[in-house]
């Protein structure tokens, strides 16, 4: 088994707050597990996209997980699991038609469940995913 690698990208991706990495990948025989911190809507600076917008913060989410995944070697293809928290449930059908849109044809096994609070004011979601890239 070979060392993990600590996905750190640099450009738009927000600073981290605190000690932790946006993801991390887990070369093992026959494949790699990549695992995605929470992903939230805000760029480098920490400014919050969209501020009251689900469906585009859901979107540049969903943007910032294929940039993460792509820097790991996989795609959206390779998720196996998405975790989903929002602040506001009755915020679904609106996050659901944009996950809907990417996982269309994938299906990973999910979840979505409502919190009381995220790490930054004016986030309305937060999303993390599993991924397995079979080696070729």
């Amino acid at each position: 088994m070979g060392k993990f690698q600590r996905l750190q990208p640099e450009g738009e991706f927000s600073g981290l707050m605190g000690a932790y990495s946006h993801g991390i990948k887990v070369p093992l025989p026959g494949a790699d597990l990549i695992f995605l911190t929470g992903q939230k809507a805000m760029d480098s600076k920490g400014n919050i996209i969209a501020l009251g917008d689900v469906e585009k913060q859901t979107d540049y989410i969903f943007q910032n997980i294929i940039k993460l995944l792509a820097e790991a070697g996989a795609t959206l293809e390779d998720v196996v699991k998405a975790q989903i928290f929002v602040l506001n449930m009755q915020d679904f059908p609106k996050i659901s038609g944009v996950r809907n849109h990417y996982f269309e044809k994938i299906r990973p096994t999910s979840v979505m469940v409502e919190v009381s609070g995220l790490s930054k004011k004016g986030c309305m979601l937060e999303i993390a995913v599993t991924a397995v890239k079979l080696h070729k």
